[in-house]
């Protein structure tokens, strides 16, 4: 019996899970942490190493273990370095898996959080025996990971595959997080339906909807999603909207990498349909005749409480 297994460990603004994995892509142990519980990333990773050796026992221990994988926000694989990450608590440069590697003796490989989910979908998901494909993560933001000739596109630099960050809309667009406006990010994360939601309910004050019954503030993809699937005219048009612009978005990325899939991955998907019969019919309609029903569309076939996880284990098995 095959004794190794990695190590897969999701960054989050939130909280940091971790957890072992066997070549079968099963969580045999796991745990969290609170991510922003210290301001001194060295005090966060004395947090998680410990953690990460309570977590092995005597039936596996470090001697088991090939390497941890970690996904993070603006994790630069070639570096191993979190950079000027926003949403984490640890400003500037961070040299995330030296510093890691050297308090857990342990090889780190790192990636963003995206490029972890392809890299997941690759090896236990909806990818394997693919070759070609993109991932898009819909969460709070809109990431990517893009495959070509079954490499991950890095770039130069480490930071490629920026996708939500890509112009869908360059009149008059929406502010995104990032400080430029139009992104596809500010329309269709998880934070941009709810987005959507407020203003269609401003400017439509006379129209019922049950989404007036939520105070607006505390409105969120999830409260948009379940009043669609109640018959909510308003949500379901929210839903259109949305996947009206993710289908032109993904017709532009074909054309660049011509994927044989794109994989739809995190919490926006949960909306099953709502979401991907507005992208299907948008992307087909906006694709070059070349090539049009060529492309794929599928949601991750990882278990959405494990997917963080095994995305970033996945780097793990590539270190040796």
């Amino acid at each position: 019996m095959d004794q190794s297994y990695v190590i897969g460990i999701d960054v989050g603004g939130t909280n940091t899970k971790y957890g072992i994995v066997d070549r079968r892509g099963q969580i045999v142990k796991s745990g969290s942490i609170k991510t922003g519980k210290h301001e001194d990333v060295n005090n966060y990773l004395d947090e998680l190493a410990e953690a990460l050796g309570e977590m092995m026992d005597g039936t596996i221990t470090k001697d088991h273990i090939l390497g941890i994988g970690v996904g993070a926000p603006n994790g630069n694989y070639y570096t191993g370095n979190i950079e000027f990450a926003p949403n984490l608590p640890w400003k500037g440069v961070i040299p995330f898996a030296q510093l890691l590697e050297e308090k857990t003796g342990i090889p780190v490989a790192l990636t963003n959080d995206a490029n972890a989910a392809a890299i997941g979908e690759m090896t236990y998901g909806a990818a394997r025996g693919m070759k070609d494909f993109i991932v898009i993560t819909l969460g709070t933001g809109v990431g990517s990971g893009i495959v070509v000739n079954g490499q991950l596109v890095y770039g130069h630099d480490g930071f490629a595959g920026e996708l939500g960050h890509t112009i869908i809309r360059r009149t008059n667009g929406r502010i995104c997080g990032c400080g430029r406006t139009g992104c596809l990010e500010a329309y269709t994360s998880a934070t941009g339906v709810a987005r959507t939601a407020r203003e269609y309910l401003d400017m439509r004050p006379n129209e019922k909807t049950m989404l007036r019954n939520i105070p607006i503030e505390d409105l969120t993809s999830k409260d948009v999603a379940e009043a669609a699937n109640a018959g909510d005219e308003m949500s379901k048009e929210i839903f259109e909207f949305t996947g009206r612009l993710l289908g032109e978005a993904f017709a532009d990325f074909v054309a660049f990498s011509t994927p044989e899939a794109i994989i739809l991955f995190g919490g926006l998907s949960r909306a099953g349909d709502l979401i991907m019969k507005p992208i299907r019919e948008s992307m087909e309609q906006n694709l070059l005749k070349i090539y049009k029903n060529k492309v794929k569309l599928l949601f991750s076939e990882l278990k959405e409480s494990d997917a963080a996880i095994l995305g970033a284990s996945a780097l793990g098995w590539e270190i040796r």
